[in-house]
């Protein structure tokens, strides 16, 4: 049995459209729920906090958000076409039962002979997160969002449609579990108490909360200000340690694109470890396929 059988629907609204982000600004969405955890490579919890209060504002469109909203329809037409069973629908947004705090924007809605299922729309750019087509095995941050759209609309399964690479499309499911609901269920209800009452999450070392420290403040007063000198030595510490890493990052670099010489991939038993981009016949870039997100 899920947590809502009869959700609110609070309206249609373009994904990214001022009614949309407004829809969303006093709730919790599913693109946002991992940020809450601590498990999205986008948003931390100190930035979401912030852009909630309203004290910064919405995430800028990227090349990579952008291209995934250009290619929706398509992946969604592919995926009616492999399913002649289901009827596609568009979803509007919704507002758990009991909870409007709780919101689903979930792509699709899927109708055939058995109960709703949902359908999530995905781009990648290599395969590298996402383990065998047609198993659960996705990015934890789209589990996440799955699972959040499920408990809201009382579904129980939740198909993923990807594109990898602009040309390969692959299938996946997650499956409705009670006790990830309930986890993600009740981290937001305490995000949102947070909200309520004025608590800021600590600082973290996720990339989006210096980005929201760095705009937080406005102009500039030609002032000293004084810090805890803990605070400075270990400031100093991280400096020594990111320099000593940084050269044996470039020096591994290095070493990993001299032995690909003009191959495209540095692989170890058939696992993509980096891959070689070129432009104008030249090396532009080598790009790890391990992330801060899968590095455990």
């Amino acid at each position: 049995m899920t947590a809502a059988l009869d959700p609110t629907v609070v309206g249609f609204f373009e994904p990214g459209s001022p009614e949309w982000h407004a829809a969303r600004a006093a709730g919790i969405g599913g693109s946002e729920i991992a940020a809450v955890l601590g498990l999205s490579p986008y948003e931390s919890r100190f930035s979401l906090w912030h852009r909630k209060k309203g004290l910064v504002g919405p995430v800028e469109e990227s090349e990579p958000m952008y291209w995934g909203k250009i290619h929706e329809p398509g992946i969604a037409a592919r995926f009616a076409e492999l399913h002649p069973e289901a009827v596609v629908s568009p979803s509007p947004t919704y507002a758990a039962a009991g909870r409007p705090w709780q919101i689903a924007n979930p792509d699709r809605k899927l109708y055939g002979d058995g109960p709703l299922e949902l359908l999530e729309i995905k781009t990648a750019r290599d395969a590298d997160l996402w383990g065998e087509p047609g198993t659960g095995q996705i990015p934890v941050w789209y589990r996440c969002q799955c699972l959040w759209y499920l408990d809201v609309l009382g579904a129980q399964r939740c198909h993923v449609a990807v594109l990898v690479a602009g040309s390969e499309y692959r299938e996946y499911v997650v499956d409705y579990d009670p006790a990830e609901a309930e986890l993600l269920r009740d981290a937001g209800a305490r995000f949102i108490d947070d909200l309520a009452n004025d608590v800021r999450p600590d600082i973290d070392g996720h990339s989006a909360t210096y980005q929201t420290v760095r705009v937080l403040p406005e102009g500039l007063d030609d002032v000293n200000v004084e810090v805890d000198p803990l605070l400075v030595r270990r400031f100093h510490d991280a400096q020594d340690s990111f320099w000593e890493a940084e050269d044996e990052l470039t020096a591994c670099k290095s070493s990993l694109l001299d032995l690909i010489g003009t191959g495209h991939r540095a692989v170890v038993d058939g696992s993509r470890i980096a891959t070689r981009t070129v432009r104008d016949g030249q090396t532009y870039s080598l790009l790890p396929a391990r992330t801060r997100r899968n590095a455990a």
